[in-house]
């Protein structure tokens, strides 16, 4: 039975327009940095085609989770794409790019520049085809360094921004489960992306919008660094706790782990007054956020006596009672089955040919109130929509069959 208030949605769901309806975007990105600035292209309407590899390309192979190979990661990247194989490295590939790119807005390639000119797809190539084209030129350094040919992953820039070196310990620096520089660097690239755009619809003009792994770490470690350069502070890792701020760090309870994360004054009397022991807000050790930072292992050392006693429940009904930031560390399972992630909906399930289970893939991480983003539909199967996308192209049925004899397609 559906609810009338669902009803309503629906029908405001239909009447709002998606604010890229009309776009076409190119995806020769591989693995996250790329195709998730198209994903979230593709969440506020634009039709996104994913070109991959005749073969398919590895990223699609991650983490397999259906009968066909297809991997977990690729279930959240190509959700709202249609997806096609091409070789542009041959003659007759470069002919389908060319096709590709006149019917096109935006291209979206994660490649050094070096391989970008091999399949045709610098700047100057593309607006030789379309004079209006946007190219979001995702690397790991960017160019006009000496790195700039070098491949990389989301770790290197965990690595090379100080952003590894001051997670762990000094003995044992740790990066990052979750490629969060993948995941910013996609996310900052979809803005400038929507940018250019803004920009064409001003001029006519299309532009290259760039962006690298290395500047996304710079970004997110620049606090530190600026700290670095003024004070020579030659900071190094402490687990998990704050060095700048206190009570900041993750506690062991009766049955669990926990953070609990504390910054400013206010939050700091709060936690003293849970203490019952105001004796720490007359000692000096603690006057500031950079003092409770700098002495935030005695700190912690308190605390970390407190929650021993209690279990995780019990922590965190005090610590929201005295409304002072706390939360369970959860394991995986325990977040798809967390009762506020079901409440706001924050996964759409999508079958998917060949896996036993439905894909909880998370929705659009931002929403707008006049417009809808939405995950639409699974991601695309290897080579899935190539003969429609062609035909579209003016290929006929023969030459569709001609050139995938030849590995083209």
């Amino acid at each position: 039975m559906i609810e009338s208030g669902q009803i309503k949605f629906a029908e405001q769901q239909t009447l709002m327009s998606n604010v890229l309806e009309g776009i076409r975007v190119l995806d020769f990105g591989r693995y996250i940095a790329g195709p998730f600035c198209a994903s979230l292209l593709s969440d506020m309407g634009a039709e996104v085609i994913r070109i991959e590899k005749v073969q398919g390309s590895e990223d699609r192979f991650l983490s397999p989770v259906s009968d066909t190979g297809d991997g977990a990661l690729f279930m959240q990247m190509g959700r709202n794409k249609l997806g096609m194989t091409l070789n542009p490295m041959k003659p007759e590939g470069r002919e389908v790019v060319k096709k590709l790119v006149a019917s096109a807005d935006v291209v979206v390639a994660n490649l050094p520049p070096d391989t970008l000119h091999a399949m045709g797809l610098d700047y100057d190539s593309l607006t030789a085809i379309k004079p209006d084209i946007i190219l979001t030129m995702i690397s790991a350094f960017g160019t006009g360094g000496p790195y700039s040919n070098r491949v990389g992953f989301d770790g290197l820039g965990q690595a090379m921004s100080g952003a590894m070196y001051m997670s762990g310990t000094p003995e044992q620096p740790v990066k990052s489960y979750a490629p969060f520089i993948d995941f910013g660097t996609a996310s900052l690239s979809a803005v400038g992306t929507m940018a250019a755009l803004f920009e064409r619809q001003k001029t006519g003009k299309g532009q290259v919008v760039e962006a690298s792994l290395f500047n996304t770490a710079l970004t997110m470690m620049n606090g530190t660094l600026i700290e670095q350069a003024m004070i020579d502070r030659n900071r190094t890792a402490t687990l998990n706790r704050s060095q700048t701020s206190g009570p900041a760090d993750t506690f062991r309870t009766r049955d669990g782990w926990v953070l609990i994360q504390s910054v400013g004054g206010p939050l700091f009397e709060r936690w003293v007054a849970l203490m019952g022991e105001p004796e720490w807000l007359d000692d000096p050790r603690f006057k500031d956020d950079i003092s409770r930072g700098d002495n935030g292992e005695l700190i912690s050392e308190r605390l970390a006596r407190w929650c021993a006693e209690r279990s995780s429940a019990e922590v965190l009904a005090e610590m929201e009672a005295a409304r002072i930031p706390a939360g369970p560390v959860m394991s995986p399972q325990q977040v798809l089955d967390d009762p506020h992630v079901a409440a706001r909906g924050m996964f759409r399930h999508l079958d998917y040919p060949g896996a036993g289970k439905a894909a909880p893939v998370m929705t659009t991480p931002f929403s707008l109130s006049a417009n809808p983003t939405a995950v639409r539909h699974r991601a695309p199967l290897l080579g899935e929509h190539t003969d429609q996308i062609m035909q579209e192209l003016g290929y006929s049925k023969a030459d569709i069959e001609q050139l995938r004899s030849i590995r083209v397609i």
